[in-house]
């Protein structure tokens, strides 16, 4: 798996180069989040975000930690493959005055997670689609979560799969390629790390997660 994962992040590396980032930069400013993103958001808001840390794995121009610092998030750590991503999301945290509220990390989080500091709530937007080794990148991240780890990605569903076999001779040519992870696998790797479900949603194409840490008893 060591070969692929590094054929992937570099693959990441080229596909979202600096035209991709501002194009995704420049859509994100006139629409606001997607869809699915905002379903992540309004569940992550109803757990409450105030004054909580937030580690966004693949955080792209950074739409789930802008919002979140609106919102009231008291810190916000991103870890991308991609550069250029990182460089678009700084100009945005620029613009909306987040400066010295975000910490900027670029590399394969698999090989990072030890360096980067746990905090309250994970994130992971279309990010474990993106990455062959599954279970090493969403066991760090749960790893990391205090609280809670959230996620879209893929519904597990023949449609799905077979978008991402339709992919594979695209993934020959740049390194980057879509998985469809089972869900059974998904939450497997979660249950392993202490979190149980506390948020369920879907669209026709993806699915939205939220599992977090059970409270303590205080007795």
């Amino acid at each position: 798996m060591e070969a692929s994962v590094s054929e992937c992040c570099r693959g990441l590396e080229r596909t979202f180069d600096d035209r991709v980032a501002r194009q995704g930069l420049d859509k994100y400013r006139r629409n606001g989040p997607a869809a699915t993103t905002r379903l992540l958001l309004d569940a992550l808001a109803l757990e409450g975000v105030e004054g909580r840390t937030l580690l966004d794995i693949g955080g792209g121009v950074g739409t789930i930690h802008h919002e979140l610092l609106d919102a009231g998030l008291a810190h916000a750590t991103d870890v991308d493959a991609s550069s250029a991503y990182l460089a678009a999301s700084r100009d945005e945290g620029v613009r909306r005055g987040h400066e010295g509220r975000t910490t900027y990390v670029h590399g394969d989080f698999t090989c990072l997670a030890a360096s980067v500091a746990p905090a309250d709530l994970v994130t992971l937007d279309r990010v474990i689609c993106c990455y062959p080794d599954m279970e090493a990148l969403l066991g760090g991240a749960a790893e990391r979560a205090r609280r809670s780890v959230a996620l879209v990605y893929p519904r597990d569903r023949w449609w799905m799969r077979a978008g991402a076999r339709a992919a594979t001779a695209f993934r020959r040519v740049t390194g980057f390629g879509i998985y469809v992870h089972r869900s059974a696998a998904v939450a497997g790797v979660l249950r392993g790390a202490g979190l149980v479900p506390s948020h369920h949603a879907e669209t026709y194409w993806w699915q939205v997660d939220i599992w977090s840490r059970r409270e303590r008893s205080s007795t």
